[in-house]
């Protein structure tokens, strides 16, 4: 019996990009350079204080698999005065032409038979698949978020036709990882192209950090062993970045883009 072999496939995974221009510019040319058959974007694409507008102008050429995160979500169907600053400030600067294009993107998407694409899980735009939030955060140097064990990376991945995949991509959490679930896909995550730490409080106070400034997303490649994955930090002009979120009034996001870690959060710059 001859075995079918699969066609060679490398490819650029990017998500949360967050309207940091700059970033998914020296991105997209480091995955250029490393010759990629395809690429695909997870999502949470222009929410912040940076250049909502002008990153989906620059999308918009390209006809990548593209997927909703959460923040489109929001953008589009939140109220203004029920917003988060960065959701409210990305919606002030959309026109027409770029709410349509985000309108059309779907939540979840198969690249082929075997790649299954999602922003947070296969059944939500919201649970963090790869991360899980803990309720100890502020004791000790705890930041509130852990790795997922195994159990809950394969309660996540649902009961639905994403079981069938070889491999799963998301993004969300913004962190790097990825888990091999035993009897399905393996679950990648690439990290954030445009924020590299947040302050959240849903469902509980965390913080992510992934400690260096650098834009984070990944090379995945299909070889004859299964799927190889290569996480890359790229480095770019982040100090542009910081600037620009701090003349539109996010200190927040200036340390965040800064340093990969939280400084000033989000409450601190509300006070």
């Amino acid at each position: 019996m001859i075995e079918e072999k699969k066609t060679p496939m490398r490819i650029a995974v990017l998500t949360d990009i967050h309207g940091n221009l700059p970033a998914l510019q020296a991105v997209l040319a480091h995955a250029q350079r490393a010759g990629c058959d395809a690429t695909v974007n997870l999502g949470d694409i222009a929410s912040g204080p940076l250049w909502p507008r002008e990153t989906i102008d620059f999308l918009m050429q390209f006809r990548w698999p593209t997927l909703a995160g959460n923040h489109e979500r929001q953008v589009l169907t939140q109220a203004p005065e029920s917003m988060g600053a960065s959701d409210a400030f990305a919606a002030r600067e959309l026109g027409p032409l770029q709410r349509d294009w985000l309108r059309a993107l779907p939540p979840t998407a198969w690249l082929d038979d075997e790649v299954f694409l999602c922003h947070g899980t296969p059944d939500s735009d919201l649970v963090y698949w790869l991360g899980s939030v803990t309720v100890d955060f502020g004791r000790g140097a705890s930041r509130g978020l852990r790795a997922a064990m195994p159990q809950e990376v394969r309660q996540r991945l649902g009961t639905g036709r994403a079981t069938q995949a070889t491999l799963a991509l998301c993004g969300h959490t913004h962190v790097p990882h990825m888990v091999q679930v035993e009897g399905g896909p393996l679950v990648v995550n690439p990290g954030s192209v445009g924020l590299q730490a947040y302050d959240d409080v849903h469902p509980q106070p965390h913080h992510v950090e992934n400690g260096t400034p650098h834009a984070r997303y990944a090379l995945v490649e299909r070889c004859a062993q299964g799927w190889q994955v290569q996480h890359c930090a790229v480095a770019y002009d982040w100090e542009h970045a910081a600037q620009r979120a701090e003349a539109n009034g996010r200190p927040d996001w200036a340390d965040a883009l800064r340093t990969g870690r939280v400084g000033r959060t989000e409450d601190d710059v509300q006070a």
